[in-house]
């Protein structure tokens, strides 16, 4: 008897095969909203589109996902291409989603919202992670095309500002699908060069699609791992790109970029010019003093009249000298009376052992007089030398006592230099006793015998 039962995986085939030839099937354009999301560890994305009435599985396998530029995510109003198939394993229909976009709002302005807010929460865009810029950098790379507009803005800029700056030019794309990866690279490149200072990434302006690789991730991880500071110029001064939140500087254009990079030469020499002046009038005022100074003490008594000052001090130490032996004198002739008073007195007491007493007395204190006179003049003897010493140390001619002299011009100005002098000039030199008219027949600069 004929079997008129199916399988169920006939069924399912049965049925499958009506949806693969149904052309209304095929090729479908949607609009829902996602739920029940899941990124499977092999890439494919799992969901739910529904609507406000019903709902339908859907699957994006890795092929047609990885190209995204955002992440789908729990209620995100989406527009999608695709088919409508059978999944045969259960028996269930779904939709096979080959594109997907959002609805209402660009992928790419969405995905750089989405960027935007996760490298903000890991603090990437921190000023405390801000490195200063160098004030005199001597070498700096440039990551851009180097066949581009802003190349050559650059570079005009730098030569006008300070051509003093060496640029290094790191070739790299700026536009396609593999403009992130040799960006990356070149930011790696330019690390990895010692001499370098900073450097520059950008390129100039175009769409937002022209503009994408400094939104990509891994260009704002590479901006942010540099080690040399970095200066974001990418597009208009109205285009702002995640490079541009993350780099140490961000310039509205690429030609702000290298005015920022550098200083102006023309500053910088005004600047000069003014601490040049300062140094000069500073100089100059220190000279000035230091030459009224200099004037006041030539002019004064001491070095106008040495001998003079010498000869007083040591009138000066005659009259302590004659003080002094007066006053021992004196001391001596009273001690002297005192005593023959006392020996009369003694003469008129008539008394021997008294007298002998009194002698003996007199006699001690004779000694203690010799003492105390000995002590007193070998103190003022000492005290004498040391004012000797002292005069000796004031006074100017000591040095020359020692071979040393003063040499003076014909406008009795004293020479310190030989650029003072010149051949057959007459030339008076002081020494300790006197002067000597000598006239310069050889001058000899820079020996020192």
């Amino acid at each position: 008897m004929e079997d008129k039962y199916l399988s169920v995986t006939a069924l399912t085939k049965y049925i499958k095969k009506k949806f693969d030839v149904d052309r209304h099937l095929n090729h479908i354009w949607l609009r829902g909203e996602i739920s029940n999301f899941k990124h499977h560890s092999r890439g494919h994305m799992y969901m739910t589109i529904k609507d406000d009435h019903t709902s339908i599985r859907a699957v994006m396998f890795h092929r047609q996902n990885q190209d995204l530029s955002f992440r789908p995510e729990d209620g995100m109003k989406v527009l999608i291409t695709g088919y409508v198939s059978v999944f045969e394993s259960q028996g269930q229909y779904q939709l096979y989603i080959q594109e997907l976009q959002p609805d209402g709002i660009g992928a790419l302005h969405l995905a750089f919202e989405q960027l935007k807010e996760k490298l903000s929460k890991e603090g990437l865009f921190d000023s405390i992670h801000k490195k200063a810029l160098p004030k005199y950098p001597q070498h700096i790379a440039v990551l851009t095309s180097p066949t581009g507009a802003a190349i050559r803005d650059i570079l005009t800029t730098m030569e006008r500002r300070y051509p003093l700056a060496n640029i290094l030019i790191i070739p790299v794309l700026v536009q396609g699908k593999q403009s992130a990866t040799s960006i990356v690279n070149g930011i790696k490149k330019a690390n990895q060069i010692d001499e370098l200072d900073l450097m520059i990434v950008g390129r100039g302006g175009g769409s937002l699609e022209e503009l994408w690789p400094f939104n990509e991730e891994d260009v704002a991880r590479a901006i942010f791992q540099s080690d040399l500071p970095v200066i974001s110029a990418v597009g208009h001064e109205t285009d702002v790109t995640i490079s541009d939140m993350v780099a140490d500087l961000r310039a509205p254009t690429p030609t702000a970029a290298a005015e920022m990079a550098v200083p102006s030469q023309l500053e910088l020499l005004d600047k000069l010019k003014k601490i040049r002046q300062f140094l000069e009038n500073n100089t100059r005022n220190k000279i000035e003093r230091s030459s009224e100074k200099l004037v006041s003490i030539e002019s004064s008594y001491v070095f106008k009249y040495p001998r003079r000052l010498v000869e007083e001090k040591e009138q000066r130490l005659d009259r302590a000298v004659d003080q002094m032996t007066k006053q021992l004198h004196r001391t001596v002739q009273s001690k002297k009376d005192y005593f023959k008073y006392l020996d009369q007195r003694y003469q008129r007491l008539h008394i021997d052992k008294h007298l002998e007493r009194q002698n003996e007395q007199v006699q001690h204190l004779l000694k203690r007089l010799y003492r105390a006179s000995k002590q007193q003049i070998d103190q003022k003897k000492n005290l004498f030398s040391k004012h000797l010493a002292q005069l000796d140390l004031l006074n100017p001619t000591r040095i020359m006592n020692r071979g040393y002299s003063i040499t003076y011009s014909e406008e009795n100005d004293i020479i310190r230099s030989v650029e003072q002098v010149e051949k057959d000039h007459l030339l008076t030199i002081q020494l300790s006793d006197g002067y000597v008219e000598c006239l310069a027949q050889e001058i000899r600069k820079g020996e020192n015998t």
